[in-house]
C-alpha cells in the first residue's frame, strides 16, 4: 500500500506497528526518517486519539517527542538503546503494556495480545476481555517481559568501560564484589562508575551485579539438576531466602516456577 492514507475524522486509536529493523542502529535511521509519520501521530495526539507503539514502534513514538516525561516500554532486548536515545522517556523495560495520557507501549511482538486484551478491557469492559482470552487462548495474566529476558540476547552498549566491567563481573560473580572494587579495576572513580551505569544501563552498578546474577540463575535452573541453595552459592549468595525474594522481584516468577517453565526437556 502506498505511504499514508486519508485519515477518518472520527477515529479511536492510531496503532503504530513494530518496524523490520536489522539492527537498534538501523532502527532508530529508519525512525528518523518517518517525518509524515510523526507529524500525524502529534496531529492525531492534538485531536485526543489515543496512540499505541507496538515493540519497536515505540521507537516511532518516541521520536515524535510525545512520550517525553510519560512512562513507556518497549521490547525488553531494545531497551537499551531505547534509553539512550529517549532519555527525557520514563522506560519501563520489563513491563508488557504501559498506559500514560492516553498514549500505550507495549513489548515485543506477541506482546500485542495483551495490549488487545487490555484495550477491549476499557472499551467493552474486564468481562469481554476474558471471554476473548479464552477463546484466542491467551494468557490474560501476562503482566511482565521479565521472565522472558535473556541477558545474552540483550543489546549492550558498545564503549571500553562497559565490556571491561562485564568482563570483570562475569568472572567475580561467585564472590562478593563491591563497587569501589568494580570502580578500581575500570580505573574510575565510584562516582563516575555510577554514571557511567545510569547513562548506558539505566539503573546502578549494584543493580547491574544483581541483574548479571538473576541471569546465572535462570541459566542454572534451565540446564542443571543442582539444588536451589547450591545455585544460589554460584551466585555469590549466601542467603537463599534474599536471593529468592531477588530473583522473584526481578523475573516476577518463583525460582521453582521458572524451573518447571523454562527448564530444558529431552524429546
Amino acid at each position: 500500500m502506498p505511504g499514508l492514507q486519508a485519515i477518518p475524522e472520527e477515529l479511536d486509536l492510531l496503532l503504530l506497528s513494530g518496524l523490520m529493523h536489522r539492527s537498534p542502529s538501523d532502527l532508530i535511521e529508519r525512525v528518523i526518517g518517518l517525518e509524515p509519520e510523526i507529524a500525524l501521530a502529534r496531529e492525531m495526539h492534538l485531536r485526543g486519539v489515543k496512540i499505541a507503539g507496538h515493540c519497536s514502534g515505540a521507537f516511532l513514538l518516541a521520536e515524535s517527542g510525545l512520550l517525553d516525561g510519560h512512562r513507556a516500554t518497549c521490547s525488553w532486548w531494545l531497551a537499551a538503546a531505547f534509553r539512550q536515545r529517549y532519555p527525557n522517556v520514563l522506560l519501563e523495560a520489563d513491563a508488557m503494556v504501559v498506559e500514560d495520557h492516553g498514549m500505550y507501549t507495549s513489548g515485543g511482538a506477541s506482546a500485542i495480545q495483551s495490549l488487545m486484551l487490555r484495550l477491549i478491557g476499557e472499551t467493552g469492559g474486564e468481562e469481554l476481555a476474558q471471554q476473548t482470552a479464552r477463546l484466542l487462548l491467551i494468557d490474560s495474566e501476562r503482566q511482565s517481559q521479565a521472565p522472558y529476558v535473556s541477558q545474552a540476547l540483550m543489546e549492550r552498549p558498545r564503549n571500553s568501560m562497559t565490556e571491561k566491567a562485564e568482563h570483570f563481573l562475569q568472572s567475580r560473580l561467585h564472590h562478593e564484589i563491591s563497587v569501589g572494587e568494580l570502580a578500581e579495576y575500570c580505573g574510575t572513580s565510584e562516582r563516575s562508575l555510577l554514571r557511567h551505569f545510569r547513562t548506558y544501563h539505566g539503573h546502578s552498578p549494584v543493580e547491574h551485579i544483581q541483574q548479571l546474577r538473576v541471569e546465572r540463575a535462570k541459566a542454572l535452573l534451565e540446564t542443571t539438576h543442582l539444588s536451589f541453595d547450591e545455585i544460589v552459592e554460584r551466585c555469590g549468595y549466601s542467603d537463599s531466602a534474599s536471593f529468592r525474594k531477588l530473583f522473584k522481584r526481578a523475573t516476577a516468577i518463583t525460582p521453582g516456577d521458572y524451573r518447571e517453565r523454562y527448564r530444558l526437556r529431552p524429546h
